[in-house]
């Protein structure tokens, strides 16, 4: 059974290119709580996760909101393995597949059939099952023949029906969105929906960033509502959701809902 606990994880991003004196009197003055400041070192830093407590198991469709900069990336990121904690500990169970950029990977020199190759192995998936799913992918993109060429010939469109088709054919337990693909062309639209949608069923977990309150109620079962790197509330999608819009236009502050305990959990250390 898969599943995901978080415990008191922060991650703290360090900004090496940033040292001006200026810029260091100005954290001075805001004090320890705020979310950008100097370490010890000297080194700036960004506290993007402060002390996430969480638990996930299956079944769960959980949609990420809050504001730009309030950590919503950050927690996808960590999921993925990309950002190790700066305190705290992860547990996962099950294979976790990020669909955070679906162009990651592919190679301008070489093919269409070459790039299903390379991308489906940066997704995780084994020669075997890339061999099984490559005629499929390549029906589903109608880019035919244009497959055996390199791919710095294609259009955007083009690249991004193929890195779409890759990206949507892989079996994840875990799988981790920011933002819900899309592919900007109409008339492929609808079936790049429902392939979507045959993605999202088939994983056991869905963790989705979107800005989109549609797209969130349509698609996740629970909201997890982040402020400041922090979780400001988490629970059934509708309550919380009605809570983020009446927050946001009343600066209420919405009672925090209790999180779910995780089942026995294998657990991975990241």
């Amino acid at each position: 059974m898969s599943s995901i606990l978080l415990e008191n994880v922060s991650v703290d991003l360090p900004v090496f290119e940033v040292g001006g004196r200026s810029l260091k009197k100005r954290l001075a003055s805001l004090g320890r709580r705020n979310r950008i400041a100097e370490g010890d070192d000297g080194v700036v830093v960004v506290h993007a996760l402060d002390n996430l407590s969480l638990s996930l198991v299956e079944g769960d469709r959980v949609g990420l909101v809050g504001h730009n900069g309030a950590g919503k990336s950050t927690l996808l990121r960590v999921l993925a393995g990309i950002y190790p904690p700066t305190s705290g500990v992860i547990h996962t169970n099950g294979r976790v597949v990020p669909l955070l950029d679906i162009s990651l990977g592919m190679d301008e020199l070489s093919t269409g059939r070459q790039n299903i190759r390379l991308r489906g192995l940066l997704l995780g998936m084994k020669d075997a099952e890339i061999r099984r799913k490559t005629e499929e992918i390549a029906v589903f993109t109608e880019l035919g023949d244009h497959l055996d060429l390199p791919l710095r010939t294609y259009s955007s469109g083009m690249r991004l029906r193929l890195a779409f088709a890759v990206s949507t054919a892989v079996d994840p337990d875990i799988l981790l969105l920011d933002e819900v693909i899309g592919v900007g062309d109409a008339s492929f639209m609808e079936k790049a929906e429902a392939r979507m949608r045959a993605l999202h069923s088939r994983a056991q977990i869905v963790v989705l960033a979107s800005h989109s309150h549609e797209v969130i109620q349509k698609m996740c079962n629970k909201v997890l509502w982040m402020e400041r790197g922090r979780i400001r509330a988490f629970g059934e999608a509708d309550a919380i959701t009605a809570q983020y819009v009446a927050g946001n236009t009343s600066g209420a502050t919405p009672q925090v809902q209790a999180q779910p305990q995780s089942p026995a959990v294998h657990p991975v250390r990241t």
